[in-house]
């Protein structure tokens, strides 16, 4: 029997029937799970995700240098490509901020794409919390050199354009928004929620929905999230980055 598995059911309220409607997965195969038997790591990452737990801390001995005891504290789940990550998460997500949201990428345009998840972002707006939003400048040569490393060229570019145009039509009426653009060049993406962080891993010749994602939470043992919180703010202030809006986006 997985006690810590159980017990993680019954914080966040899930039936086996749950479970398995929101993974896609058989009944039994969640009652397999419950008696003892080891998921496969991307079932291990989603039922996580699911119940808001650590997979170290659900099958500490699953065995991998991510789910080692040794493993950073700072560190929760791994997802090994961006479209792995259930779009419950990236709801969960932003929800949670409190004080502030933060998107640093080229494009970003897989979230401007998600009406539901901009909606989320414009209602923590209106609510206060700061919204900042650093994307690639379309005519810096960042963006030129990002399109031909993976392949797309000029598309690279033509993303960040369309991107601007459904983030400013979503967060039009919103305060506390801002949006620059950056010709930096990025070794990964920094997606913010307060004190957690999805990290997108950036590799050459690999588009950033197929690399994997880090999720890091801020911890008192440890300064992993603090390097990437830098880097974004260095960005941000960066002299070569430019305003593009500011409080509401009229």
């Amino acid at each position: 029997m997985n006690e810590p598995l159980r017990q993680a059911l019954i914080r966040a309220r899930l039936r086996e029937d749950d479970v398995a409607a929101h993974l896609d997965v058989d009944p039994k195969t969640v009652r397999r799970w419950l008696n003892g038997r080891v998921p496969y790591p991307k079932s291990r990452a989603a039922l996580a995700d699911l119940v808001g737990a650590d997979e170290a801390d659900l099958w500490p001995d699953a065995g991998g240098p991510l789910t080692a005891r040794a493993r950073p504290e700072e560190l929760g789940a791994v997802y090994p490509h961006r479209w792995a990550i259930p779009r419950d998460a990236w709801r969960r997500f932003f929800e949670s901020a409190e004080h502030e949201i933060g998107i640093l990428a080229y494009s970003a345009l897989f979230l401007a794409e998600d009406t539901g998840l901009l909606g989320i972002l414009a209602d923590k707006a209106s609510r206060g919390v700061r919204v900042r939003i650093a994307l690639g400048d379309p005519d810096s040569a960042c963006v030129a050199e990002r399109g031909q490393e993976e392949g797309i060229g000029d598309a690279m570019a033509a993303k960040v354009r369309n991107a601007l145009t459904l983030y400013r039509s979503a967060l039009a009426e919103a305060g506390n928004v801002e949006i620059r653009l950056h010709r930096t060049v990025l070794y990964n993406s920094i997606y913010r929620a307060d004190d957690q962080l999805f990290v997108n891993q950036h590799a050459y010749g690999i588009p950033a929905s197929n690399a994997p994602v880090f999720c890091f939470r801020e911890s008192d043992n440890g300064d992993m999230i603090a390097a990437y919180l830098d880097s974004f703010e260095r960005v941000w202030t960066c002299n070569d980055t430019l305003r593009l809006f500011q409080g509401a986006l009229c």
